[in-house]
């Protein structure tokens, strides 16, 4: 029974391949015995759960992590499954001088679950609508190591928010607050770091560097 079951999963693992989209996840050989506990082991919850990551469509993530959960709660898995999160990320996009807050997935296509492996657990999050396989090493399912959940979550937590901006160097923009407002120009520097944007302006038949912030400029 256990090695038709070790068969199944064996078939549905992901291609090796995949795993190269995600940064790290290589782990010790050693971890392999930990992936799914032998049959008639007696294991707590506490010495068992870990984190493995699921795989699935890039755009898909919070629908899985939907489906997942509403799996967890029919089939009565809370005591196996604890947690699904998907990395994310402040991002502020600024648009025509909006600025508007948007969470950017930091890996895409890529699930983290917190649970206890066995059979059924398994079987619950592999044959949830949209996951394509676990990541692991070779056909086995490969929990991350403690220090990498740490580092991942850590980084949900502090980095700061990241600016994306619909112009770059050479654009025709339009300054639209400010001394200059009205004023249009070319981008001639962009300072992620310091949200600052320079365009050069033409001013009394000069061209003039002007700094503002993202927010006094859009695209002309």
């Amino acid at each position: 029974m256990a090695e038709s079951s070790n068969k199944k999963m064996n078939e549905k693992a992901m291609n090796p391949a995949e795993e190269e989209q995600i940064p790290r996840i290589a782990a010790d050989p050693s971890e392999e015995s930990q992936a799914a506990p032998a049959a008639g082991r007696s294991t707590t919850p506490d010495q068992a759960r870990q984190w493995f990551v699921i795989h699935c469509y890039s755009g898909y993530e919070n629908k899985v992590r939907k489906n997942l959960e509403q799996r967890i709660e029919t089939m009565g898995m809370k005591d196996k499954i604890f947690d699904v999160v998907i990395p994310t990320q402040e991002e502020i996009e600024v648009r025509d001088g909006k600025r508007r807050t948007v969470e950017r997935h930091v890996f895409p296509g890529y699930v983290l679950v917190n649970m206890v492996l066995g059979e059924d657990s398994w079987f619950v999050v592999r044959n949830t609508p949209g996951v394509t396989g676990f990541v692991g090493m070779g056909d086995e399912p490969t929990p991350l190591r403690p220090e990498e959940v740490a580092q991942i979550l850590r980084r949900m937590e502090d980095e700061a928010p990241t600016y994306k901006v619909s112009y770059k160097l050479g654009d025709r923009v339009r300054i639209v607050d400010g001394p200059f407002n009205d004023f249009r120009g070319t981008v001639a520097e962009i300072n992620m770091e310091r949200s600052k944007i320079r365009v050069m302006v033409n001013f009394f038949g000069r061209e003039t560097p002007v700094e503002l912030d993202f927010l006094q400029v859009e695209k002309a």
